[in-house]
């Protein structure tokens, strides 16, 4: 017997593609690097509002996650309430980081509140706010439903996290590219 092929019917192609092409935007998950270029330290004189600019430029969605880039000798992240973060408190952290390229992922919508742990720099303007919308839904943050849960922050363990200054839409195009390659390559086969 030699090498029969067993043609694959189109339709299963459109299927297959169709399929890629509408998971698309539901798989990809962005990571953003806060600050950009700048990295997570104390903002300089020229651009002492850094941060807040920063969340106002990035429209975050639940599945991304924030990467926190600093060195590790010198600063940490903490997760902190609202009033925390309005009062540079650093006492009771809702979470601590200090491994220098700590990746908070995002996994409800809702406010979120960091800040360098170290004294003195949050009063410099070195801290971050973000709100988080979820499929139509915003959930505020109310006094009587105190600190919210924090979301997981995985430690990295195999190095740096390499990550360009920030996630780009045209992170989503080798997914199309796979699609049509993949569509490409079962038209051939059927052929």
């Amino acid at each position: 017997m030699g090498n029969i092929k067993t043609p694959i019917p189109k339709s299963q192609f459109w299927y297959t593609l169709l399929f890629l092409v509408s998971i698309q935007n539901k798989v990809l998950c962005n990571i953003y690097q806060v600050g950009d270029l700048d990295a997570w330290g104390i903002p300089t004189s020229s651009n002492p509002q850094i941060y807040t600019k920063w969340s106002k430029n990035h429209n975050l969605k639940i599945g991304d996650s924030l990467f926190f880039l600093y060195p590790p000798s010198q600063d940490s992240v903490i997760q902190v309430t609202g009033d925390s973060y309005n009062s540079c408190n650093l006492k009771d952290p809702i979470l601590y980081m200090n491994n220098g390229n700590s990746l908070f992922n995002i996994t409800k919508p809702g406010n979120f509140y960091f800040t360098s742990g170290v004294e003195g720099h949050c009063v410099k303007s070195q801290k971050l706010h973000i709100s988080v919308y979820g499929n139509g839904s915003f959930v505020e943050d109310s006094p009587a439903d105190g600190p919210a849960a924090p979301a997981p922050s995985y430690p990295t363990v195999f190095g740096a996290i390499p990550v360009t200054a920030s996630a780009s839409p045209l992170l989503e195009i080798p997914v199309l590219m796979f699609a049509v390659a993949a569509g490409i390559f079962m038209s051939v086969i059927v052929i």
